[in-house]
């Protein structure tokens, strides 16, 4: 199936192609940006259209492969011709919940995240101290605190509740204040641990996911910039945002790298520190992103780590402009085996999933207000939406995540 076919099938989809009120023989067919519509004539001895692309290359356009899939029209014996609708409604596919294993993933989930988070978080090399005075909140406790606050959604203030009770259970140490936590929050040193703790926590599923997908999303904060408009003449403003940078298993939507890019940063550039990140423990073998990602750089990076890349190109995109052979094949292999590329390119639909995970669970906005506490925090929710993916996975896969404090400690490692 070529490119017209694909596209008159995506038309023919949409319901809307109809027989005109006084001809069955002419059809009115939307185009694909929905602005216009197109006259398709099937009483000649081949089908015509008035669209552009018809009358250029006298050929069958996407406008009759539309008609093709919904109508057939067959001559008669006396001269007549008969069109019959032929368009089939397919049953959506879905996939069964297992209500036993995501009931008990549920009801322990809170008591499962301090443990994950407390295993996690022991690991964490502690600072040398060099100075006089009351002893400073260990590190590994005020990450504990600072992402067990992100999981709670509650304020600084109503959370300290659930981090005595956290404390009873011998999760801390010590319990901090709301305001250490915050300090601790502003701190640019926390940025690479968290960034660490979130590939480890992915690290049990690395036998599970071999299929990747790619993706930004922005996480909005309560800061806003303002400026003078002097054309309009009027003041503007906007709210700032986080952008992350994240790949994802599309199995169980583990995120296992992270990057926080600037606000207006192209994507493109930031898949190939995210597949080679999580290229160190995973086996990949796919890597799924939309056309911002879409790079002769890119497609190397992926085939560098045996993987393959499912990235459309764009609309300019010609075989031979980038000079490589693997664009050229990988072109060749978009333009004419496309039923079998979206049929991979689909799984990129996952990292939506994830997306959406994360910011219905943990919230879509940051409470934070300097840049660097708004970044990890981002990373305080990245790091909570691994450890409940870990946690059903627990009872789905029947796995048991052992990370390397933990393991050092029982004495398996």
């Amino acid at each position: 199936m070529d490119a017209r076919e694909e596209r008159g099938k995506a038309i023919a989809a949409t319901g809307l192609v109809k027989p005109t009120r006084f001809n069955d023989m002419l059809f009115d067919v939307p185009s694909q940006s929905g602005q216009r519509c197109y006259r398709v004539n099937l009483a000649g001895e081949e089908p015509s259209c008035n669209c552009p692309d018809f009358e250029t290359r006298q050929k069958p356009c996407k406008h009759v492969y539309a008609v093709a899939f919904v109508f057939v029209a067959k001559s008669n014996s006396n001269g007549s011709v008969t069109v019959t609708k032929t368009l089939t409604v397919t049953k959506r596919k879905t996939y069964p919940q297992r209500w036993r294993e995501y009931n008990a993933a549920q009801v322990g989930e809170q008591d499962k995240f301090q443990e994950l988070l407390r295993d996690l978080c022991a690991g964490i090399q502690e600072p040398v101290v060099q100075r006089r005075g009351r002893p400073s909140t260990r590190l590994s406790d005020a990450i504990f605190a600072a992402t067990f606050k992100v999981y709670s959604c509650f304020s600084g203030r109503r959370f300290m509740s659930d981090l005595r009770e956290a404390h009873r259970r011998e999760m801390i140490s010590r319990v901090p204040h709301y305001n250490t936590i915050f300090d601790y929050l502003e701190d640019d040193g926390l940025t690479p641990i968290l960034t660490d703790l979130i590939r480890q926590s992915s690290l049990p599923l690395a036998s599970v996911e071999v299929d990747f997908a790619v993706d930004s999303s922005g996480f909005s904060t309560s800061r806003f910039t303002r400026w003078y408009d002097k054309k309009y003449c009027r003041i503007r403003e906007k709210a700032d945002w986080v952008k992350a940078h994240v790949i994802c298993g599309v199995k169980t939507n583990v995120i296992t790298a992270i990057e926080i890019g600037e606000q207006q940063a192209n994507d493109s550039p930031f898949l190939k520190p995210l597949v080679e990140t999580t290229a160190k423990a995973f086996t990949i073998s796919e890597v799924s992103a939309d056309k911002a990602y879409s790079s002769t750089t890119n497609l190397k990076t992926i085939d560098a780590v045996n993987g393959r890349s499912f990235i459309p190109f764009k609309d300019n995109a010609t075989a031979t402009g980038r000079g490589s052979l693997l664009w050229q094949n990988m072109y060749h292999f978009f333009m004419f085996k496309r039923e079998e590329f979206l049929s991979h390119y689909h799984k990129r639909s996952n990292i939506e999933s994830t997306f959406s995970m994360l910011k219905r669970k943990f919230g879509d906005s940051l409470r934070s207000k300097t840049d660097t506490a708004m970044i990890n925090e981002t990373l305080c929710k990245v790091l909570c939406h691994n450890l409940v993916v870990l946690i059903h996975e627990m009872h789905e896969l029947g796995i048991e995540p052992i990370f390397r404090a933990r393991a050092e400690i029982s004495g398996q490692e």
